[in-house]
């Protein structure tokens, strides 16, 4: 084992592509578990960013009070504002755990891009909508959209909200 990488080479190990770039998995090599045995190198993706953030659901509604929906309409896109007010109208709190956790996944996506609150990122432009089975998923609009469809990158999200706190956490990733 003094060189690894060159015996994983010979063996057709991990850092050799499929034959086929279009592929989309063909080729790969199965282990006796059927697990793959190697990734084919369509299907590489490196991480570009990783952000994190956590926000006091209590400071959002202290905020939600004082400057009433227009905050909501400064930190949720279009589709997000529609979910938002229907929620809030069955239940204030629902309303309230909803805006937080946005704001927070916004946060994170804004730290794993590595620009910050600085353009082209924007709040409404960043938003965070679920798919028919639940799961977070990221939807950008504007410059946003464009500089991250510039740079090849693809976003997973997860959010999480407890009593006081809503916790969320972005991965980006570049093709490799």
């Amino acid at each position: 084992q003094r060189f690894p990488a060159r015996r994983a080479r010979r063996a057709g190990g991990v850092d050799r592509p499929c034959a086929d770039r279009g592929c989309a998995g063909a080729g790969l090599r199965r282990d006796r578990r059927g697990l793959p045995a190697r990734h084919c190198g369509c299907l590489r993706a490196v991480i570009y960013g990783i952000g994190t953030d956590i926000c006091d659901i209590r400071r959002i509604e202290a905020t939600l009070a004082r400057r009433g929906e227009r905050f909501a309409e400064k930190v949720l896109g279009p589709d997000e504002l529609q979910v938002f007010r229907a929620r809030r109208l069955r239940s204030e709190t629902r309303g309230v755990r909803y805006l937080a956790t946005r704001f927070s996944a916004k946060e994170a996506f804004s730290k794993a891009i590595g620009l910050g609150l600085h353009l082209p990122m924007r709040l409404p432009d960043c938003q965070i909508l679920n798919q028919a089975s639940g799961q977070p998923m990221l939807k950008l609009s504007g410059a946003l959209a464009g500089w991250f469809a510039e740079r090849g990158l693809r976003g997973q999200v997860t959010l999480s909200d407890e009593s006081d706190y809503a916790v969320s956490f972005v991965v980006v990733e570049k093709a490799a």
